[in-house]
């Protein structure tokens, strides 16, 4: 991946752009029937991006057909592992070859920082991507101990028709997260993205496409939730749901199955993550950069982000103040220069309801340490409220934007409750230099990924999903991913002899 380029070069790239404005659907551009469309806009700037069509359920069956012909016809799902990581591979080398343009794309829908787009997002893309075509040809099947008058055989089958419905806080980030494990898998697709950030999902469906995946594997579907997510919910002829998002919607997503034909459903929602830092952390100046990172990052839209800060009351205001210097180098400003590293609120909604938190810091009466305000009706300060208490609202709700809630504790056994004194349970940090204190911490906060001395959320290899409210049915990323794309299949042969 090359450097960045300067603000003027990505804002000459924007201006060159040709956005798509349809579905893609059994391999070319697709129009909803309705003929309806939805507009796209940039959130930093409001100004229109595309109109975009806006499909219906009918659309919907047509994807569903599209997806459920390929598979049975086992164009994708009986090919040869070696034939299918090749497509992807070649998938992967077109989308470096497009990286400049993928990241102004997503910059562009989601108000990101290019920074990110360009260091975190396309290459993490085509490293998940890569990874899981390496992978396919790796996974081996297994036999039972079962005699010597039978053999058993253990088989992965691809699941079928896959319905992937997106979050728009890491377009190209979560389409990778979905499509590289289930069409490693065998499996067809029909995707939603979220409806303010479509653009980067359709064109990497014609990168595919070009890259050699056959019609019908790989179907955007563009629209509303209520509309496309729902339908596809509910659908008979598809044999699973992977959904990331909040929450609320992944309820519905249960029930849809139970109405329907109990599709399997996977789910990666909310948090509301603590960042615990003992009294006998070391080097508060890194931990205080990790903290803002764990706040801050992606504009704090982010379900692993570290919003409640956990902090022994020994080392408070130390970490504070650095906490403080650190948060003032966040930059917020225009995403398309590569020198900010804070971008826009997704859109005007999400924008008022990170408001509606300022507004309630301010009268609960907490100690503003940094922030606290809005600007340009799109942008929100990196903000640190102090004082709070882990039954306020500000402690318990997730906010999803960058605001963080400072709680302070006085001994590791107040610290683990307070973590624990939560209905999400998707990630956690741990911060102290004593290695039992760190392990009973790790093994302690009810979290599906526990960071110690770090905030992050692991890596490709290591699966990622929450307890509690945060998750349910299965992990993103690793080798675990594999497994809730397949079914499997016991295969007992008789081996006794029957002829006397």
């Amino acid at each position: 991946m090359s450097e960045f380029l300067t603000t003027s070069e990505y804002k000459d790239i924007a201006k060159s752009l040709v956005l798509p404005t349809t579905s893609f659907i059994n391999g070319e551009a697709y129009r909803a029937m309705s003929g309806e469309s939805f507009t796209s806009t940039n959130p930093a700037t409001g100004e229109v991006l595309a109109e975009i069509t806006a499909c219906q359920a009918d659309d919907v069956d047509y994807a569903v057909s599209c997806a459920k012909g390929a598979f049975d016809s086992g164009v994708w799902s009986e090919l040869h592992p070696n034939e299918r990581k090749a497509t992807l591979l070649a998938l992967c080398d077109l989308v470096e070859k497009h990286q400049h343009e993928l990241a102004v794309m997503e910059s562009l829908d989601s108000g990101k920082p290019i920074c990110d787009c360009e260091s975190i997002d396309i290459p993490e893309f085509v490293h998940t991507v890569r990874w899981h075509a390496e992978l396919m040809d790796k996974i081996y099947d297994q036999t039972a101990p079962v005699g010597s008058d039978a053999m058993s055989m253990i088989v992965r089958e691809p699941v079928g028709v896959v319905g992937a419905v997106l979050p728009w806080n890491f377009p190209l980030l979560m389409l990778a997260w979905k499509i590289a494990p289930a069409l490693a898998a065998g499996c067809s697709m029909v995707i939603k993205p979220a409806k303010q950030t479509s653009l980067t999902a359709i064109r990497i469906a014609e990168l595919a496409a070009e890259a050699g995946l056959p019609k019908g594997v790989l179907n955007i579907i563009t629209g509303g939730g209520a509309a496309v997510g729902e339908a596809i919910g509910r659908h008979m002829d598809v044999d699973m749901v992977t959904f990331t998002g909040s929450t609320v919607t992944g309820r519905r997503f249960l029930q849809y199955s139970s109405d329907s034909n109990l599709k399997k459903v996977v789910l990666e929602l909310g948090g509301k993550n603590p960042c615990v830092v003992l009294d006998d952390a070391e080097d508060l100046d890194y931990v205080a950069q990790q903290v803002c990172a764990a706040a801050f990052w992606n504009m704090g839209e982010n379900c692993s982000a570290g919003s409640r800060l956990i902090v022994h009351e020994a080392i408070q205001d130390k970490l504070l103040e650095l906490v403080k210097k650190y948060s003032s180098q966040w930059q917020l400003g225009d995403p398309l220069d590569p020198q900010n590293n804070l971008g826009a609120m997704i859109d005007t909604g999400h924008f008022n309801k990170v408001c509606e938190y300022l507004e309630l810091g301010k009268q609960e009466g907490y100690e503003v340490v940094i922030g606290g305000n809005a600007r340009d009706g799109r942008f929100i300060e990196p903000t640190i409220f102090a004082g709070v208490k882990n039954s306020d609202r500000m402690a318990q709700e997730e906010i999803f934007g960058p605001i963080l809630s400072v709680i302070t504790v006085s001994s590791f056994e107040e610290a683990m409750e307070i973590a624990n004194d939560t209905e999400y349970g998707l990630a956690a940090s741990v911060f102290t230099a004593n290695s039992k204190r760190a392990i009973k911490a790790a093994r302690a906060i009810k979290a599906g990924t526990v960071t110690v001395n770090c905030f992050g959320e692991g890596d490709i290899t290591t699966p990622f999903g929450g307890y509690k409210l945060s998750g349910f049915g299965g992990r993103d990323n690793s080798i675990h991913a594999h497994d809730q794309y397949t079914e499997l299949k016991t295969i007992w042969v008789d081996l006794s002899d029957h002829s006397a």
